[in-house]
């Protein structure tokens, strides 16, 4: 027998994107159902993506220090060789993942959300069948929010499968793989493979663009390219993958010449699509752009009181978007006037050294006469060199407008750089200009100074160079 519910806000997806979503129209008194068909709330970011990946780099960054502390030591300090147990990693990162489950699910509870664990299909805009363990609940709501996220993309001569892993699978192997080989030079082949690089496996890139992490200006990647060089990662560039069997991953290189790449395990990361198939979207009526569901700055599709958010609504692809239109698209349903309107919205590379962009960037301004580009390096910065994050040719960049000094861009490339991008994003969302940062008294001794003194470069007159 099938239930039936109504309801002021049907939510789909309980990722970044749906889960604040739905704890922001309980803290504005909404009846809301949220519907979420994985094992664990928290959609990608939180079980296959954001966290379990950087508690898997974390731990392999420390590794690393032991390991640099083996034979003549490092900053004086030695240590017998280490080893590692990744099964126990894997464990203790799983044991995050849970904790903020819970957490996830007991602010949903608070903010009285009905969680319903099931898969959702669609008969119309505003009703669906969720089909759960107990039976199927037949639901109709006045709203609906669409948040299911992306998924990673198949090659299809490289089913995923066996020997043959996505991103998710990387993060719960029970062993280091001898000889990794990751497919696709973007930043999530680039952060698990420098990870696996680090925990001693053997790792092969193979990228069709001719440089890796095509997304972003040379200059940010030159410094990861180099740490890719040092630690003995084979860098195939204009290369393109074919199928693997026996242990032996067909490519062809740059200059069509077939070869072969030995692989326990070949990881495929050539990028994530929206998630639009098996919940009967067709149903629906909204339009589409392209991939993705078409969406106004209301965040509203093109079917009345039916909502898109994160990654279904396209680039960038990023979990804190996917938060932030939540927000947005539960107060338009209370009834508040929002937009989504941001100057910008920051992305980071948790790669070797990180990577750190928001705004514009000096191919967006390629040939114009009317900006200020500085550029200021980590190697001058104490708190860098005293951490050993100044020589690895790090930096920060700013770029902002000749005639008005305001901030259009800023940019970094270095160790620990990610815990800059909200001082970036912060500065360009209020308008700030070069002045703003330059008065700004930065402390000492931090990376965050970098930022301070390519500003008063911008301005003429850095202290530190």
């Amino acid at each position: 027998m099938t239930q039936t519910l109504k309801t002021k806000v049907l939510i789909i997806g309980a990722g970044t994107g749906g889960y604040v979503a739905g704890i922001r129209c309980g803290q504005l008194g909404l009846e809301t159902v949220l519907v979420d068909a994985s094992p664990g709330l928290g959609g990608t970011c939180l079980n296959v993506g954001c966290i379990p990946s950087k508690a898997i780099i974390h731990a392999a960054g420390k590794y690393e220090t032991v390991a640099k502390a083996a034979g003549d030591g490092t900053l004086g300090i030695t240590a017998s060789t280490p080893a590692i147990d990744l099964s126990k990693t894997v464990e203790w990162k799983d044991g995050v993942v849970r904790k903020l489950n819970a957490g996830v699910a007991a602010l949903l509870k608070k903010a009285k959300v009905k969680v319903i664990k099931g898969w959702a299909e669609f008969s119309d805009a505003k009703t669906c069948t969720v089909k759960t363990d107990d039976g199927d609940i037949r639901i109709t709501a006045e709203h609906v929010i669409l948040a299911t996220g992306s998924e990673p993309v198949e090659l299809p001569f490289l089913p995923f499968g066996g020997d043959v892993i996505s991103s998710t699978e990387a993060l719960s192997l029970p062993e280091v793989p001898k000889k990794l080989v990751v497919v696709g030079g973007g930043y999530i082949g680039l952060e698990l493979g420098i990870a696996f690089r680090k925990l001693g496996a053997e790792v092969a890139i193979v990228e069709m663009a001719e440089r890796i992490l095509p997304l972003y200006d040379k200059a940010l990647t030159d410094p990861v390219a180099k740490w890719l060089e040092k630690h003995g990662v084979q860098l195939l560039l204009g290369a393109r993958a074919g199928g693997f069997g026996d242990g032996k991953l067909n490519v062809t290189d740059k200059d069509g010449n077939p070869m072969q790449l030995d692989a326990d395990k070949v990881l495929v990361t050539v990028g994530r699509r929206a998630r639009t198939k098996g919940w009967d979207l067709e149903n629906m009526g909204v339009a589409m752009s392209g991939p993705f569901v078409k969406i106004d700055n209301r965040c509203a599709t093109s079917m009345k009181n039916v909502w898109a958010i994160g990654d279904l609504t396209g680039e960038p692809m990023l979990a804190h978007k996917g938060s932030a239109q939540g927000e947005v698209v539960a107060e338009i349903i209370a009834g508040n006037d929002r937009v989504f309107d941001p100057t910008t919205i920051a992305a980071v590379c948790f790669t070797e050294p990180e990577i750190v962009s928001a705004g514009l960037g000096p191919d967006d301004v390629k040939g114009r006469d009317d900006v200020i580009q500085a550029v200021f390096p980590f190697a001058a910065i104490g708190r860098a060199l005293a951490i050993e994050a100044g020589e690895d040719g790090g930096f920060v960049r700013v770029i902002a407008s000749k005639s008005d000094h305001r901030l259009l861009g800023v940019q970094a490339v270095g160790q620990h750089v990610s815990e800059l991008s909200n001082s970036f994003a912060q500065m360009l969302e209020m308008g700030a200009v070069l002045e703003d940062v330059a008065g700004t008294i930065h402390v000492h001794p931090t990376l965050g100074e970098a930022f301070h003194e390519a500003s008063l470069r911008a301005l003429g007159h850095a202290i530190h160079i």
